[in-house]
């Protein structure tokens, strides 16, 4: 029996560790504390004088209490302004005004579902790989299932949220295939080695149906990833006070800022860090081993510097590394804010609309204020998923061993978990890239001012 539990104790290692987790994460509620502490907003309406102010969490202009829509009267003569009905209230969020809004249970699914698979993955690489056991003594296979699980689930999820009705226009959905397309032609061009001399991606042992089913899973991710970085892009021109409006309703501390820039500039390094132009910058192609430089000096060649600047190719891989698990931790610091800038967004909307004209209609800026309510969860899972799957990606890719066997693959060049991990890899990149272009994009045409926040 102890011999049996010693030769399993990995297994069990991961098994309690999820189960655990699980029921732990579920039982504190720890995606909606993730969440607490922020600020939304309503936008109360005038019910009459009886009744005052009343701030209601319904769809606007609909009257529980009147089966029939109201007929609004409107005089020519009399120009009122109630300045009532240009109140907004502010509220905190708890985990009880969370659960009643919509997608709140995807978005508690994929965050603990995230961060089992990430806690098995830490674990997996503490213990090491296991050369002698097997594939159930290694427990390694418990990490890549719950991985393959948490992407799936995270694939499923943003799919779903993206192509909700109210939550996006109509052109941003065609923007969106449009862009998935794209993404299905460069996903082909990088399997099919047609981009060898710019990518540093060795993609020779992808061919046949592989290279078609990977490139379709780009373009997808491609597609998806369009409307989240919308959301994030004017999250970051909120959050830095780019349009200069110097509202303390909407103003963000040094904090928060600092993880808007930080999140920024990170994730374009790190998409950068695979281009081959770029790659010679920083490799030192001096400082490589070299047994007759070594036999003729008599002392080991410095891998560091050697007169020229930049790093031997084996700490650049692992530099590399280190910057995308520092992009998906610097896209998870920064959610708070972004949904912060996501829900003051709607009270940017209520201030322009109050201060356009005389006599201003507030219609819109209610309809605002309660979509961006109402649609927190929405947000929160586009601000997650993409650090989400980088995380993963990452995590799948630097697990040890062969956990799923010694089956070969098909080219009988590489065993198959070995194909999988550098899939793991390119898909990690993948999003990032992805994600730093459509977010850089959208702040240039901010910039330039073909965009606008309203």
């Amino acid at each position: 029996m102890l011999q049996s539990l010693l030769t399993f104790r990995n297994l069990l290692l991961h098994t309690s560790l999820s189960l655990l987790l699980s029921l732990l994460l579920s039982f504190l509620r720890f995606p909606s504390l993730l969440l607490h502490g922020l600020f939304t907003y309503i936008h109360p309406e005038n019910l009459g004088q009886q009744n005052g102010l009343r701030a209601a969490i319904r769809r606007p202009g609909s009257d529980p209490s009147e089966p029939e829509p109201r007929k609004k009267t409107k005089s020519k003569d009399k120009f009122e302004f109630d300045e009532n009905n240009a109140q907004i209230f502010r509220i905190k969020l708890d985990p009880d005004h969370l659960q009643t809004r919509i997608y709140y249970s995807e978005y508690h699914s994929v965050s603990v579902l995230s961060f089992v698979s990430l806690s098995c993955v830490l674990l997996q690489l503490y213990l090491g790989e296991s050369v002698n056991d097997g594939v159930l003594a290694s427990g390694s296979l418990i990490p890549v299932l719950l991985g393959f699980f948490a992407v799936s689930r995270l694939f499923l999820v943003l799919a779903k949220v993206s192509f909700e009705k109210s939550a996006s226009r109509l052109s941003e959905k065609r923007l969106s295939l449009c862009f998935g397309g794209l993404g299905f032609i460069a996903g082909l061009m990088i399997c099919s080695s047609l981009l060898r001399s710019v990518l540093d991606f060795d993609c020779g042992s992808i061919d046949g149906f592989w290279a078609v089913l990977l490139a379709f899973l780009m373009g997808c991710l491609a597609g998806l990833l369009y409307m989240p970085a919308l959301k994030c892009a004017r999250s970051f021109w909120l959050g830095t006070d780019q349009i200069r409006c110097n509202l303390g309703l909407i103003s963000s501390g040094w904090f928060a800022r600092t993880a808007l820039y930080l999140t920024c500039i990170l994730n374009i390094f790190t998409a950068l860090l695979w281009i081959n132009p770029f790659i010679d910058i920083l490799i030192n192609k001096k400082a490589i081993d070299s047994k007759a430089a070594r036999l003729s000096t008599g002392s080991r060649v410095d891998e560091k510097l050697a007169g020229n600047v930049g790093m031997s190719s084996s700490e650049f891989a692992k530099f590399r590394l280190y910057c995308l698990l520092l992009s998906g931790l610097s896209q998870f610091i920064a959610l708070r804010p972004n949904l912060q800038m996501y829900l003051n967004e709607a009270v940017l909307s209520w201030y322009q609309r109050l201060h356009a004209s005389r006599v201003p209609d507030l219609d819109f800026s209610r309809a605002k204020v309660f979509l961006h309510n109402h649609y927190a969860c929405l947000a929160v899972v586009h601000y997650f998923v993409p650090p989400a799957l980088v995380l993963v990606f990452l995590g799948l890719s630097q697990i040890e061993g062969r956990p799923l066997g010694k089956f070969e693959m098909l080219c009988s060049q590489q065993p198959c978990f070995g194909f999988f991990k550098q899939v793991a890899l390119l898909l990690a990149w993948w999003v990032v890239f992805v994600w730093s272009v459509f977010t850089s994009v959208t702040l240039v045409l901010y910039r330039r001012g073909f965009l606008y926040v309203s």
